[in-house]
């Protein structure tokens, strides 16, 4: 049988509102009462109950987790991380699958039903009027992996995509590619807008065309290895810059049913690095979105907020960097 708030008070000697206030963070009892309630709810077993706490609080201490890239096995290392990472600073995590969702409202009535006290969006393919949505009903929101500068009063928290591009581009050049293709994740995505600027512009900088731009309908393995081959079907290419790891390797799989070999025959540089990455079967050289950093500030920030709905948006991107493996030329020796 569930312990009451009632029988630890009859065993501590003291008012049921005293045991109350013992486990209501901020409320004031004297060192004296929390030792004696603490220690009969240790005794009988006692856990108070969050579902009443929260309202007595207005507070329920969850936080909304919205995405729509579940199929990417990149995302269960964003659920991971978010889940752990709130779980250990006293919070809990409600997860919201947005993957058929175009309506921002719909979203957010079913998120104020649940009272959360915060919102983290973890996606680049939603529109700006989610993030927007969430932010002028007055619920706290951060958008991880969003757009810099195109969400003003929303904290982003991300990459430069532009520059992810720019060093894609520059990568492939380094090691002697010419003839070099994208292939990017879906052409709505804010994330392959970008990257694609930043690739184009930097290939017109190194004094080259793209040989091929083609865009995968979603973040799957599936859409890589069709767009692949359907490129091959039309030209060949020395080398492709892939917007996402999981895309590149269905990508590298078209290729080698094809009979080429990587590196030899074509170059591959993927984007993430997640962990199938590293495994031996495709031994992916990938651009390293920096994930868990991006979730550490967004979980950061979105608990300050629940506290402090004021702050100033902050938008500072974190660095990339090249995960250098198997899929590649070396660089020329110096």
């Amino acid at each position: 049988m569930t312990v009451t708030l009632k029988e630890v008070a009859e065993r501590a000697g003291v008012s049921r509102s005293a045991v109350s206030r013992t486990f209501t963070e901020g409320a004031s009892v004297s060192a004296k009462t929390r030792e004696k309630v603490q220690k009969a709810a240790d005794e009988l077993g006692y856990r108070p109950s969050l579902i009443a706490r929260s309202l007595a609080t207005n507070r329920t201490r969850l936080i909304g987790l919205v995405a729509n890239n579940f199929r990417n096995p990149v995302f269960l290392e964003v659920f991971d991380l978010f889940t752990r990472v709130l779980q250990e600073r006293g919070f809990r995590p409600l997860l919201v699958n947005l993957s058929t969702e175009t309506d921002p409202q719909k979203s957010l009535e079913m998120l104020k039903q649940y009272r959360v006290d915060g919102i983290i969006i973890a996606t680049s393919t939603l529109p700006p009027t989610f993030p927007h949505a969430f932010s002028k009903a007055g619920v706290p929101v951060v958008h991880a992996f969003g757009r810099f500068g195109s969400e003003a009063g929303v904290h982003v928290v991300g990459i430069d995509n532009v520059r992810c591009g720019e060093m894609a581009a520059q990568t492939l050049f380094d090691r002697g590619y010419r003839s070099i293709a994208l292939l990017g994740g879906p052409q709505s995505a804010t994330s392959t807008q970008d990257r694609l600027a930043g690739f184009l512009s930097r290939l017109k900088e190194l004094g080259l065309e793209p040989a091929d731009i083609r865009f995968a309908d979603n973040y799957s393995y599936s859409a890589g290895k069709e767009a692949m081959k359907a490129l091959l079907a039309e030209k060949s290419v020395e080398a492709l810059f892939c917007g996402d790891d999981l895309i590149c390797m269905g990508a590298m799989d078209a290729a080698r049913g094809s009979g080429m070999k990587i590196p030899q025959d074509i170059g591959f540089l993927g984007f993430n690095d997640m962990n199938m990455a590293g495994w031996s079967a495709y031994d992916l050289t990938t651009i390293r979105q920096p994930v868990r950093d991006i979730i550490l500030k967004s979980v950061t920030l979105v608990i300050e907020m629940v506290d402090d709905t004021e702050q100033d948006a902050d938008t500072q991107p974190f660095d990339c960097s090249i995960v250098e493996r198997g899929t590649l030329r070396p660089l020329p020796a110096s």
